[in-house]
């Protein structure tokens, strides 16, 4: 049982989409079906930003035009004519329609288009009460003392109380400036329900080039989805001789200028490119007017083309309006923004309070969302330092800004630092807080040289040899891991799995009473997560390996929140089936029930069998078992691989991993063709797992 959730503004620009994106996070990890709804629309035409936002990001499976009651204009006539009561029974129909398909319904109020604030006010107040959801006002705290936002928050807590009679379930006060944040916590000591405050960050403030386009309507003629996402501080009119205009230029500068000014163009390229002059956010090009043939000749030939152009079909002065009258919006494609907003509301709230005032009844379904939504929130409680040794490679440096953003963990990337910095300037990316270091120069060097040539006495290793072996990033990040520097370490980007984990099984080597790393992969199906191994690492083991896999992937599992009832798979279940194969897996059972007697172990068994109840029953009614197997051994890498891959791509699963395991501290290894995503899943899966490591 759960209670659907209000969130209103208070008033105009409160940044309530915030609000509403880290509730829709937060609630997509407790159930799959969360809705969303919006009571009043500026239009019909499916243009609402925060519609867009939050049914791009979570897919729900509703079209736009069912997310909203009706448009401002027929909310204005309606209440106009006095039909108020007719108005939410309208607004109301639809929103049942959302809620009786969903668990739980995160509705967003009114934007404040009207000059009656507190109509706006009492409207909100009063669709929360006919749609039986906990109402969460958000106050606005810019540019305000604390005793002025105090004083705001107890008008609108008597108001609500005294008219409306709302059941507040927790308050935000947003973009409170962060001087005030203190005083403003004592002003608000000993209130009836959950405060919380949200410091002002500049960036969620700002308008992305991609927003304006949105916003404006404007075409563009080039540029990367990426380069979409660059913010804006300030924008340029271009009319004068280039070289004087020049000399205007800011960081993050949007500059508008006619189409057939061939040399703003060209001058702005050339800055961009210039370490010597401020990053351009990009180029709106005026007068329904394009480059000359031979510009955009030229432009084509730039590669990659990292400033994006934009065309207006406005004179210059009506652009300059128009671009100044953009609000700073949150994008489906805009991940830092994203990353920002998160990072707030997981840093400034207490999420696991909410979650106990929302829910009654804990979902037992576990979706992919869930599951990497856990994973988040357990590496936040105890931040540990995770090194990243493939600093050249632009998803790393993606991935490395999202996890900063988000204070997941810290980070360090391997690397020359100049060059590092710059290609995530070029990118558009933001490393604040992350340390760069270059093996090469780095202080570090001579004493991992020395560590590693006592390590490796025993092949005759030489100082000298050891020195130039920790020039090799995959090396000097292991040793990092091995001598307490960092707690773990993320690579494979680039560098094949062998270069990564040779040097783990070197300097790291594996735990007491485990003589093998192994991998598995979370598989996270739509409603459950099941843990495979090993599909990465052990081509063909033996019954003495399998068993230490069976044993290992169960300990894992549970280190993850799954519950392991682990089943060691062949192609016969049970006692029935004959042959090499079947007999190595029935004694690797055996071994391993007989190491781990508590642990819910089973096998051979088949795949149909161990994850299928009625199978199981049929073919082995007195298993713990079978039809309930949560982690899944494969008798071979061959079987393993192809089997999660198959599962992977025909299931829509999203496979997590390899997580290697058996080594004393973790170092784990990706996928050549990884995602930026698949990264910052595997750096959190790695801190987890540090924080497992016994000092």
């Amino acid at each position: 049982m759960f209670h659907s959730i209000y969130i209103a503004g208070a008033e105009a620009h409160s940044g309530k989409s915030i609000i509403v994106l880290g509730m829709m996070e937060m609630l997509k990890a407790m159930t799959p079906k969360v809705g969303f709804f919006r009571p009043v629309v500026k239009q019909e035409d499916g243009s609402d930003p925060l519609i867009h936002l939050i049914s791009n990001r979570y897919q729900l499976p509703f079209q736009a035009d069912e997310l909203y009651g009706c448009t401002l204009e027929t909310t204005r006539k309606m209440i106009g004519e006095g039909k108020i009561d007719e108005w939410v029974k309208l607004i109301l129909a639809k929103y049942r329609h959302i809620q009786e398909q969903c668990d739980i319904v995160v509705c967003a109020g009114t934007d404040f288009a009207g000059a009656n604030t507190g109509l706006e006010v009492d409207l909100n107040a009063r669709l929360a009460n006919h749609f039986g959801c906990l109402y969460m006002p958000v106050i606005k705290g810019h540019d305000r003392s604390a005793s002025d936002i105090a004083d705001s928050v107890r008008m609108l807590e008597d108001h609500l109380a005294t008219h409306q009679h709302c059941e507040i379930l927790a308050a935000f006060i947003n973009r409170v400036p962060n001087n005030q944040t203190d005083n403003l916590k004592a002003l608000l000591e000993g209130s009836p329900f959950p405060f919380y405050i949200l410091p002002e960050r500049q960036a969620l403030g700002r308008t992305t080039i991609g927003e304006i386009a949105r916003e404006l309507d404007l075409k563009t003629i080039y540029g990367t989805r990426q380069s979409l996402t660059h913010e804006v501080a300030s924008y340029k009119v271009a009319a004068m001789q280039v070289q004087d205009f020049l000399e205007h230029l800011e960081n993050c500068s949007l500059v508008i200028t006619p189409g057939d000014r061939s040399d703003i163009i060209l001058g702005c390229i050339a800055a961009e490119s210039s370490d010597t002059y401020p990053r351009i956010a990009g180029i709106i090009l005026s007068g329904d007017q394009e480059p000359a043939p031979q510009i955009q000749k030229l432009l084509k030939g730039v590669k990659p083309m990292r400033l994006p152009i934009l065309h207006s079909p406005h004179d210059t002065f009506t652009t300059a309006l128009k671009v100044n009258n953009v609000e700073g919006r949150i994008l489906p494609s805009d991940e830092r923004k994203i990353a920002v907003a998160l990072g707030m509301m997981e840093s400034y709230v207490d999420m696991q309070q909410l979650r106990g005032l929302i829910a009654s009844d804990h979902a037992k379904r576990v979706t992919p969302l869930m599951f990497e939504y856990e994973l988040i929130q357990r590496a936040k409680k105890q931040i540990k330092h995770i090194v990243l040794p493939e600093g050249e490679d632009e998803r790393i440096l993606r991935a490395a800004e999202i996890l900063s953003l988000r204070q997941v963990v810290k980070l360090s990337i391997l690397g020359e630092e100049e060059k590092v910095r710059s290609k995530a300037s070029h990118l558009g990316l933001k490393l604040r807080d992350i340390q760069i270091i270059n093996p090469r120069t780095s202080e570090l060097r001579k004493e991992f040289a020395e560590v590693y040539t006592e390590l490796r006495s025993h092949k005759c290793m030489t100082l000298k040899a050891a020195c130039d072996i920790m020039t090799d990033v995959s090396y000097f990040g292991t040793m990092m891991v091995h001598l307490g520097y960092a707690d773990g370490m993320v690579s494979g980007a680039i560098n094949t799995t062998q270069h990564t984990i040779r040097p783990a099984f070197e300097i790291i080597k594996t735990k007491p009473n485990c003589n093998l790393v192994s991998s598995v992969f979370f598989m996270c199906l739509e409603d459950k997560v099941l843990v495979y191994g090993d599909c990465a690492v052990n081509p063909n083991p033996n019954a003495e390996q399998l068993a230490d896999i069976a044993v290992t992937s169960s300990d894992t599992a549970r280190m993850f929140g799954v519950e392991p009832r682990t089943a060691l798979l062949s192609y016969s279940s049970g006692s029935s089936g004959k042959g090499t194969d079947v007999e190595k897996v029935r004694e690797a059972t055996k071994l391993s029930q007989s190491r781990r007697p508590e642990l819910k172990i089973d096998g051979p068994i088949q795949y149909d069998a161990a994850v299928d109840p009625e199978v199981g029953r049929s073919k082995m009614p007195n298993s713990a078992v079978a039809g309930q197997a949560t982690v899944l051994v494969f008798p071979d890498l061959n079987t393993g691989n192809n089997t999660y891959k198959a599962v992977q791509r025909s299931a829509n699963a999203v496979a997590v991993g390899p997580v290697l395991q058996g080594l004393n501290k973790p170092v784990n290894d990706l996928s050549r063709g990884c995602t930026v995503a698949d990264i910052v899943n595997t750096v959190v899966i790695t801190a987890i797992q540090a924080q497992e490591v016994k000092a």
